[in-house]
């Protein structure tokens, strides 16, 4: 069942309340199976295979194996969860959160430094003319 949260009106936002953590719920098992070495080799020698153990969607285990960390976090998957799959691959935190901006870990790292994003945009939908949420009756 969903609810009607007033955060879905910020673009590019992922909330990870309730519903999210049922949605991806096997995502994160998954995640936090690599905390296990065994686990860790399993997945890299046949991440297909591995991930074909877990209870999670098609659409999960795609973005699991395009590493498509925004694609995992709009499935249910908890970014500190999905931290595992870096580690696992050799990558920073830094690192993950720039391929998650589409930003190089420099400029990622530039950007952070600098305080961070610039709060000048769109911030909630209908500020700049796009669309609306649409009302639930």
């Amino acid at each position: 069942m969903s609810l009607d949260k007033d955060f879905k009106d910020i673009p590019g936002t992922i909330i990870f309340d309730a519903e999210q953590s049922r949605k991806g719920y096997w995502l994160n098992q998954f995640c936090m199976s690599l905390m296990k070495a065994e686990n860790r080799a399993a997945f890299k020698a046949d991440e297909r295979a591995y991930l074909d153990k877990w209870k999670m969607t098609e659409d999960q285990k795609q973005a699991v194996m395009s590493r498509d960390l925004n694609r995992m976090m709009a499935l249910g998957g908890n970014i500190y969860f999905l931290s595992k799959i870096g580690a696992t691959d050799g990558l920073s935190f830094q690192q993950m959160a720039g391929s998650m901006t589409g930003m190089s870990e420099q400029e990622y790292r530039a950007m952070m430094v600098a305080g961070g994003r610039k709060i000048d945009g769109n911030r909630r939908l209908g500020e700049d003319g796009d669309a609306q949420r649409p009302k639930k009756d």
